[in-house]
């Protein structure tokens, strides 16, 4: 039998050309057509894989939760809270960072979602082991998922326009503004440095005391 031109169509290889075209072009450009015509099928063919357009979106959006790093929270992790969070938090941005147009649908939660599901689970499971209360861990993995899925969605830096005019008049404090976008990946990343060490510092404090934790 002649091989086929083309290599079989099977889930994940839809779920790859769906997030590059994303990627690409951003979330609007995803559609049956445009990805049957990238992926050289006809478009009734994607359907004996996903149903709807909001399962493959789910599965595109899921295969970038499947690229955070969650060792830190195994047996083998070996770091604290603290550390074991603060690693995490770098995964988790690095991710979304590499898929920014997918960042407004993971900001809705995770749904059925098996990684993001495995995701919240191992957070959650982890800082319980490590002492803090139950209502602690689901607010502390909250709070964690808020400032990371934020820190990705845009660049502060990249909205000040490269105008020195623009500023000199009426925004005395912004004089080098026009200056940021040049240097937006250094800002952005040490903005979000910051914050996370803040954000550490401040649960730091309130990690309860081991005679309150039974």
């Amino acid at each position: 039998m002649a091989r086929p031109r083309t290599p079989l169509l099977s889930r994940d290889r839809i779920v790859m050309a769906a997030l590059e075209l994303v990627d690409a072009e951003g979330l609007e450009a995803l559609s049956t057509r445009r990805l049957a015509a990238g992926l050289s099928v006809s478009g009734p063919s994607l359907y004996n894989h996903f149903a709807t357009k909001d399962e493959l979106l789910d599965a595109v959006v899921d295969s970038v939760m499947g690229e955070v790093d969650l060792g830190m929270f195994g047996p083998e992790g070996g770091a604290d809270w603290r550390g074991a969070l603060r690693d995490w938090a770098r995964s988790y941005r690095a991710a979304l960072s590499a898929h920014p147009n997918i960042v407004p649908v993971l900001a809705q939660g995770p749904g059925r979602r098996p990684n993001a599901l495995r995701l919240a689970d191992a957070v959650f499971g982890f800082l319980v082991d490590a002492g803090w209360p139950r209502g602690q861990a689901t607010r502390i993995g909250a709070l964690m998922r808020y400032f990371i899925t934020g820190s990705a969605l845009a660049s502060f830096a990249a909205g000040f326009p490269e105008d020195a005019q623009l500023y000199a008049a009426e925004y005395p404090h912004l004089g080098e503004a026009h200056l940021l976008a040049e240097h937006r990946r250094a800002i952005d990343d040490g903005a979000f440095e910051t914050g996370l060490e803040a954000l550490l510092d401040g649960l730091a404090l309130r990690f309860p005391a081991p005679e309150s934790r039974g």
